[in-house]
């Protein structure tokens, strides 16, 4: 399954795709986590240091040209080939949790891609042609999981990045302001033909929240507890994997089940 996670900035969306990761690993799954927001802060919510992360595809000039430039032409090759470019892009990522009963841990992978927003000048359609490409083909052509953590607010879904993922991860606090924007998302996602979308109302104890009426707001939602272990956490790093929290688990577990996916 292909799932995407958008949201308002710092709701907590790099955390969830994170969690998701560990936990589909720790079951066995392959998991391909894409980092297409501009903060680049997933490897380390994964737990690995900024300076052990590939660079992100959004500055590599060199390749975008040689992939999406026609030679001696200002032309853009639309359709340029991308599948060695997963693996020569990633690193792999640690499965810091314990496995499953009776299962060998799965691989987790982590391209850097960021957006083209702040790209430079000359360059922004010819990387966002690249960016769609590999996406397309890890969405596609690929049998594993593929987790992509989405810039801030509705960027990537007006280009309509990921357009053919399985389904939409909504994340937000419980505000109207983030509700709002999730709204947005919501709704932008439908026009794509996103149907399947689940609401994560982050920090929120409430079982069956009333929520405020807003068109596009995901029907399907499921509440993550606010955690004091991971508040604890990030006063010192920025690994969210590891808590003592069952909780995490069970959340991520009711989130999955909402898309119909059992692991």
């Amino acid at each position: 399954m292909k799932l995407a996670f958008a949201g308002k900035g710092g709701v907590g969306k790099t955390t969830l795709t994170a969690w998701m990761a560990e936990y589909l690993a720790r079951k066995g799954q392959n998991v391909w986590l894409v980092d297409a927001d501009t903060a680049l802060s997933l490897g380390e919510a994964c737990g690995v240091d900024r300076s052990s992360l590939p660079e992100a595809l959004i500055h590599r000039e060199d390749l975008i040209r040689e992939r999406i430039r026609q030679e001696n032409t200002s032309m853009f090759t639309l359709n340029p080939e991308v599948g060695d470019l997963p693996e020569a892009l990633s690193v792999e990522l640690p499965v810091l949790g314990e496995n499953a009963q009776g299962k060998s841990a799965g691989s987790k992978r982590l391209l850097v891609m960021g957006t083209v927003t702040g790209a430079g000048g000359g360059c922004a359609c010819a990387a966002n042609t690249l960016l769609k490409a590999i996406l397309a083909h890890l969405v596609l052509e690929r049998n594993d999981w593929v987790l992509v953590d989405l810039e801030a607010g509705v960027e990537h879904l007006g280009r309509g990045t990921v357009a053919h993922v399985d389904g939409l991860v909504v994340v937000s606090e419980p505000s109207m302001r983030g509700l709002q924007t999730a709204a947005d998302v919501g709704t932008m996602a439908e026009e794509l033909g996103l149907h399947k979308q689940v609401l994560v109302l982050n920090r929120s104890d409430m079982e069956d929240p009333a929520l405020p009426q807003l068109e596009g707001l995901p029907n399907q939602v499921v509440s993550m507890p606010y955690l004091s272990s991971l508040a604890a956490r990030q006063l010192e790093t920025g690994n969210v994997l590891g808590l003592p929290d069952n909780e995490v688990d069970f959340v991520i577990e009711r989130v999955l089940k909402k898309f119909g996916a059992e692991v």
